[in-house]
């Protein structure tokens, strides 16, 4: 009989009661709230950031394109010309196999929409590059605001 209520005493000892469990799960829950309010705003900040830098690599490219081929892609070529090269006028004369962009495409960008490519730029810029934010929209403020390579 002394074995059974010890034996009894271990099991209640071995395992969680709800109410632990509840508890625990509701710590978790509070401490995942507290860390998302903090990241959610920097979340914009991250995609504006990650724009703007793939601007600045097409930037680079369109450099490199005109220095072989003495030109920028026309507004019909588009940023493809970076990965493809085009059969439209002004073909390049000295394309370069590989492409001007890794990855054989150009990227979308961070919300999922294509980059614009603009020829001329606006204030007399050869050509611009724009993402047109979050809202996909020209225009906008905060993370629907646009990214252009001419700010």
């Amino acid at each position: 009989m002394n074995k059974a209520k010890t034996h009894e005493r271990r099991d209640r000892r071995g395992g969680f009661t709800l109410m632990e469990i509840l508890v625990v799960v509701m710590i978790i829950a509070v401490l995942a709230t507290l860390v998302g309010v903090q990241v959610m705003p920097r979340l914009g900040e991250a995609r504006r950031s990650a724009a703007q830098s793939q601007i600045a690599t097409f930037r680079q490219a369109l450099n490199l394109y005109r220095l072989d081929n003495g030109t920028f892609p026309s507004q019909q070529q588009g940023l493809d010309a970076l990965v493809r090269k085009p059969d439209i006028e002004p073909v390049p004369r000295n394309w370069r196999p590989e492409g001007y962009v890794d990855g054989g495409r150009i990227p979308l960008d961070p919300w999922g929409n294509e980059y614009v490519y603009l020829v001329p730029g606006r204030d007399g810029a050869p050509y611009e590059i724009l993402s047109y934010g979050a809202d996909g929209q020209p225009g906008g403020e905060g993370e629907n605001a646009d990214i252009s390579s001419a700010d």
